[in-house]
């Protein structure tokens, strides 16, 4: 639906028009519901590319929306660990096969820009999701419903809010919701790279003192066979004077950190530099509102994790309120309930172990370094832990919501207003 025929008011407004917003708006207008997604749509992030996992694969392929993100993406069949720390407790390089977990591969990596320009194309595409491309000026939420005050003039009526506008939520902000942020003493230096060698799909990480190195798998395109997007945590000291090279003298840098695995090294897009730091809310419901992606959790880059324990948020929400009229107070009182129960324990594991795992490469104590040693050695020692281990990364264990199933799901149409 086009701009210029906004209504006034629907019965989910998305706040937040990144790949979080845009997904969610996705799902719920397949639930039947009238939808409104207020964000800007940006489609210039430097060197920013995410890894879907099956689940999240899953949610796109049930939702028709794959198929035109998958010509963008390249498999993950393999993960690669390698120890750089210099430790006196050093490990082999470890590697971990997606075909042991009978997956053709772990995952799929696509460049964020892609990712959300289709997002967005098939937004706009959809009669039932609205998309305005502008900001939002304030809340009110009460249990008749909510509404929304654009910036420029006007509101807009709903009866539920999803938030997905990130770290700086200010519906999260209306709604009272507390929240935890903490950083860290690196920075991550982002950018696409094009090498000499080929990446056989698969993604490596070296752990380095100040925090992973990190190449993954992208598509090839001509010209450029090999491509990868490569993610390098450093001190914010390292990470200025990275910036300052020429373009030359920074794919050399890389080149010396990746040992030459993959041969010559240009880079193939502009550098981006983003400030590490977490978040953690002490719950993700409000008032005829929920939270989703990084406005209820934010963690370093470590294990692709981001997106997918979004697009779970998402998923899982989207079944709470199936069938649900959304006049009725009492009823989203109990989906929203529900929500922060299942919300609670994956969100919680994945943020406090992704900390535990950082601080892990920054400390410089033996007892630290032998633990992490020792724990990956052990993981990846015998099989049923090792594919276990596996499995949650890549889909986690507990309840699989609906759109993250094998088969798509068939929804209930949803009570109109």
């Amino acid at each position: 639906m086009s701009e210029t025929e906004i209504p006034h008011a629907c019965d989910v407004l998305v706040v937040g028009a990144g790949a979080a917003g845009l997904s969610a708006a996705h799902a719920f207008a397949a639930q039947g519901r009238s939808v409104i997604v207020v964000g800007k749509v940006e489609t210039h992030l430097a060197g920013r590319t995410v890894a879907l996992f099956e689940g999240s694969l899953r949610f796109f392929r049930a939702l028709n929306l794959w198929e035109a993100c998958e010509p963008h993406a390249a498999p993950m069949e393999g993960i690669r660990l390698i120890d750089d720390t210099g430790s006196m407790f050093p490990t082999e390089p470890k590697e971990f096969r997606s075909r042991e977990i009978d997956l053709d591969a772990f995952g799929q990596n696509i460049e964020n820009n892609a990712l959300v320009a289709e997002l967005a194309a098939a937004a706009r595409a959809n009669p039932a999701i609205t998309l305005i491309e502008g900001f939002l000026d304030g809340f009110e939420l009460n249990y008749s419903g909510a509404r929304a005050k654009l910036v420029g003039g006007g509101w807009i009526d709903a009866q539920f809010i999803v938030a997905g506008e990130g770290r700086n939520s200010q519906a999260r902000q209306i709604a009272g919701i507390t929240v935890k942020t903490w950083t860290y003493p690196q920075t991550a230096i982002t950018v696409l790279l094009k090498h000499e060698k080929p990446h056989h799909n698969i993604s490596t990480e070296w752990h380095k003192r100040s925090g992973p190195f990190t190449f993954v798998p992208l598509q090839g395109r001509e010209g450029a066979p090999h491509r990868s997007s490569m993610v390098w945590l450093v001190t914010p000291r390292e990470a200025a004077r990275l910036q300052a090279l020429s373009p030359e003298e920074l794919a050399g840098e890389i080149q010396d950190q990746s040992h030459d695995r993959f041969g010559h090294i240009e880079l193939d897009g502009p550098v981006g530099a983003f400030p590490m730091g977490a978040l953690k809310t002490d719950r993700v419901t409000g008032l005829r509102l929920a939270l989703i992606g990084e406005s209820a959790h934010l963690f370093p880059p470590i294990g692709a994790q981001g997106l997918n324990l979004t697009l779970r948020d998402v998923a899982n929400l989207v079944d709470c309120l199936e069938g649900l009229d959304l006049d009725e107070p009492d009823p989203i009182s109990r989906a929203l309930r529900r929500y922060e129960r299942d919300r609670a324990r994956d969100i919680g594991f994945r943020v406090n172990s992704i900390d535990v795992l950082n601080r892990s490469l920054l400390v410089h104590a033996l007892p630290v370094d032998f633990a992490r040693a020792f724990a990956l050695n052990f993981f990846s020692a015998f099989g049923p832990l090792r594919r276990a281990l596996m499995r949650e990364g890549v889909t986690p264990h507990g309840p699989t919501p609906k759109l993250m199933r094998e088969r798509p799901p068939v929804f209930s149409r949803a009570a109109r207003r």
